[in-house]
């Protein structure tokens, strides 16, 4: 035998083997769908009897596995049904003929067989026949299921004759020997008749009555013959024999212990599947030879524990018996099976650490050389048992071999994508996820160099599967979510194939969907650039909004009520944690400062780097920077201009980087700084610019308070002289400008001066108001000195040194205005023939134009 049967566990020891295939053409949908129907009747009840009889079926058998039916009679092809597809009646002799073909190959074996026939209709269809069916077609097939229950009642009636024919003593008649077939050509010649081949015989021929007593239903009747097969070939020393009678042992004990099966959900099935009693499932009739329902009595399940194995010793005898496997290297499919039926029994009874032994030397057993879709087979079954048994990363180790196995140089056409669909199911053993949301919990868990390692193998495999996409997906998630572990070269390699890939299929933020299910992520690039703080930034002061009030002292704004709430005032502390404390304006560019950091070796190149919005219609202005290598803190400004109004938050920043568009949002970024990320954006507000007829003052005598914007203007003039300041007043921005008032504000340092010094006349300039988007408007200040000399003599010293300064002229407006003084003014030169002693002049300096 060379095939291993992989999914073998102990309860199928009690199980019939049927084989259920395809004679002729018939579709692959049609045959599994007909095989689906006749493999869900599993087990049935034997009538006028508590036993239950259980079927396994196979689509698939190799016949050389038939010949160690003798050895262990569940390997036996009992039970044959065909399925095939024949039209016309001209057909049917030659597709009855490969009916009995299919038979012959199992034909030492088999119980019974039946064919099913589908499509053939008339004389031939309708003569009754017991072991052929016809049906019209696929879908006018109600009965299927009611034959295969009669099929395996007369596959019962065929056991049971031969189980009472092997277990009647028929004195005078020698026992054959029972053999597998490497055996044969080493019993040529042997005494027959001596006691030691006597024994032999019997001990063989023992162990296989309780193999059909098991199958039959039979459990205390398996367990006596077994126990005495183990006591005659144990005295003989015929060890692969008795490993057979102690895995029979550990099988009908396995079975009274653990009724729901060892073998997963197939397990778990058959226990759901009868309507029993709990514990009718281990009533077997015991003692008499006979088919009759007799309810097991007191002494019975007596006799059952005594034969029974415990737990602990079921174990025990695995290990026995496998040991005697190991000595036949023909052998090594039974023993390799012997483990994982042992593996079974022990990740029920929680014992990882024993079953990870029988694994282990499952993996050193020898078979013949096997196909790469054997070895490939194999790895995955031990990846299974190892998961099975909670050894996750021993499981994803083998699982990944199985991968590498798929695309194996000897294979001409390499299953690329095998491969990749098994390298994924290693992740979790690995303790890796496709989520790069699930890296930024802070301690990383799992061994860094094997998921690079493993991270590697996916981009290729991706990229070998002809999927570009899928590959700058993976090699991006191994960027952001490893760049910790990478040396410097490595980063440099990584971020050189990524170029590579993205330069043919540019990285997105789209969901990618496999054929299997599996949907991965974006990847966006949140460490490339680090950004540690997000900030807000305020308009610049001649375009930040201020609230409109008169400047005659009364406030347009009304007073509202305080009404405290402890209930809500959480929710404030938290909005008011988020909110900016000045606003934003409508088509205005905003600014938001991020400080930066470029983790890489190398110069990091960020283009398409613009701010992610919402609550407003918002317009970014992409930004394009080059961050040195390892630069530190980098100072980068972001702008944008919001097109409508209302409350805008800052979500987060898009950027691109090595071909990869990526869209970071604030909440996912770790141990960052913000002062806020939602402000008001109020509507668009006029712009006024203010240029006038004098030179700039050097110096600020008083300065600007928080809502004022000022320009300062300086003028000589005699005491008694009178000179004209003409202001322009021009409309730069996309609103009309609707009011101006002007007021004057006179400040004398050292409270030594007085006199009315301003005066204009308005009329004529609001006379041009609204003043529309681009137009000008102007108005004359009259300057006026008159001063009081008959003060004190050291007045005039002060006047000298201090002179006068008028800080007024403040130009209001509900809206804002823009103050911008005329670069190309001169300063005037003072007269001719005046000296530093000469008090016969004042200076007037430092005239503000401050704008609301």
């Amino acid at each position: 035998m060379s095939v291993p049967d992989y999914m073998q566990c102990a309860e199928d020891h009690q199980t019939l083997l049927v084989v259920v295939q395809p004679v002729g053409i018939v579709s692959e949908e049609n045959f599994f769908r007909i095989y689906k129907r006749i493999s869900s009747v599993s087990q049935i009840n034997v009538r006028d009897s508590q036993r239950v009889l259980y079927i396994r079926y196979r689509h698939h058998y190799p016949p050389e596995n038939n010949e160690w039916g003798d050895f262990q009679t569940h390997r036996k092809v009992v039970g044959l049904i065909t399925v095939t597809d024949c039209f016309s009646a001209k057909d049917w002799p030659q597709t009855f003929e490969k009916f009995h073909v299919q038979k012959e190959i199992y034909g030492s074996t088999l119980y019974d067989s039946r064919l099913f026939v589908f499509g053939l209709q008339g004389e031939i269809a309708e003569q009754p026949r017991t072991d052929v069916a016809f049906y019209p077609n696929y879908d006018e097939c109600e009965s299927v299921e009611k034959r295969i229950e009669d099929f395996i009642e007369s596959l019962f009636i065929v056991l049971e004759s031969k189980r009472l024919d092997r277990a009647t003593d028929k004195s005078g008649d020698k026992i054959p020997l029972l053999c597998v077939p490497f055996e044969k050509k080493d019993f040529v010649g042997l005494d027959t008749d001596s006691r030691h081949y006597k024994k032999r015989c019997q001990g063989r021929m023992r162990k296989h009555v309780g193999d059909l007593c098991l199958q039959a239903g039979m459990l205390q009747d398996s367990l006596v013959h077994y126990h005495m097969s183990v006591e005659l070939l144990r005295s003989v020393n015929d060890f692969l024999w008795l490993g057979a009678a102690l895995e029979g042992l550990c099988s009908a004990s396995v079975i009274y212990h653990y009724p729901g099966g060892t073998g997963g959900k197939a397990g778990v099935r058959r226990l759901q599947g009868t309507s029993l009693p709990a514990d009718s499932g281990n009533r077997h009739r015991p003692g008499a030879l006979t088919t009759n329902g007799i309810n097991a009595d007191t002494s019975t399940e007596i006799g059952r524990a005594k034969n029974c194995l415990s737990p602990e010793d079921i174990i025990d005898k695995y290990k026995e018996a496998i040991s005697y496997y190991s000595k036949y290297k023909n052998a090594g499919v039974i023993e390799l099976e012997a483990c994982v039926k042992a593996v079974r029994v022990l990740a029920i009874q929680k014992r990882s650490m024993e079953a990870s032994e029988f694994l282990q030397n499952a993996v050193y057993i020898n078979l013949r050389q096997l196909s790469e879709e054997e070895k490939i087979q194999r790895y995955s079954i031990l990846s299974e048992l190892y998961e099975l048994i909670g050894f996750h990363r021993k499981s994803a180790f083998f699982k990944r071999v199985a991968a590498m196995q798929c695309v194996a140089p000897s294979i001409a056409e390499p299953g690329w994508r095998a491969c990749y669909k098994l390298l994924l199911e290693t992740l979790p053993g690995y303790s890796l996820s496709l989520d790069p949301k699930d890296f930024n919990k802070g301690t990383h868990r799992g061994w860094a160099a094997v998921q690079m390692r493993l991270l590697h193998e996916l981009v290729y495999a991706s990229r070998r599967m002809g999927n570009p996409a899928l590959s700058v997906r993976h090699l991006s998630f191994l960027l952001q979510t490893m760049l910790d572990f990478l040396s410097d070269q490595e980063k440099k390699d990584v971020t050189q194939s990524l170029e590579s890939y993205t330069s043919k299929c540019p990285g997105t933020m789209e969901l990618i969907s496999l054929p299997d299910g599996l949907n991965l992520p974006p990847v966006p690039f949140t460490k490339l650039p680090i950004v540690r703080r997000v900030k807000l930034l305020n308009l610049p002061a001649s375009l930040q909004p201020q609230k409109m009030k008169s400047l005659l002292g009364q406030s347009m704004s009304t007073k509202s009520p305080f009404i405290y709430s402890p209930i809500i005032a959480h929710n404030r502390g938290e909005e008011r944690s988020k909110k900016i404390d000045f606003q934003w304006v409508q088509g205005d560019v905003c600014e938001v400062q991020l400080m930066v950091y470029n983790p890489m070796p190398f110069e990091l190149r960020v283009e398409n780097m613009g701010l992610i919005t919402s609550g407003v219609e918002f317009e970014s202005l992409p930004a394009a920077l080059s961050l040195p290598a390892e630069s530190g803190l980098y100072p980068v400004t972001l702008v944008g201009v919001p097109q409508s109004t209302g409350q805008i938050t800052i979500n987060g920043y898009h950027t691109t980087v090595f071909g990869v568009f990526s869209d970071c949002l604030l909440d996912s970024l770790p141990g960052i700084k913000t002062n806020g990320s939602t402000v008001e954006v109020i509507p668009a507000l006029p712009r006024l610019q203010i240029s006038t007829s004098l030179p700039r003052s050097a110096r600020t005598l008083q300065p600007a308070s928080g809502d004022e914007i000022s320009t300062n203007v300086s003028v000589q003039l005699y005491n008694g002289e009178t000179q004209q300041l003409d202001i322009k007043l021009e409309n730069i921005g996309s609103e009309p400008l609707e009011t101006l008032e002007v007021t004057s504000k006179i400040l004398a340092t050292k409270e030594k001066l007085y006199g009315d010094f301003l005066s204009w006349k308005l009329e004529e300039t609001l006379a041009q108001f609204p003043l529309l988007p681009g137009k000008t408007a102007t108005f004359t200040v009259n300057i006026k000195v008159k001063l009081d000399f008959s003060c004190q003599e050291n007045l005039l010293q002060d006047l000298n040194d201090d002179g006068i300064s008028v800080s007024g002229l403040p130009l209001s407006s509900p809206f804002r205005q823009v103050v911008k003084p005329r670069v190309d003014s001169k300063p005037a030169n003072p007269p001719e023939g005046s000296k530093a002693g000469d008090f016969s002049h004042v200076k007037v300096s430092e005239i503000g134009l401050p704008g609301i």
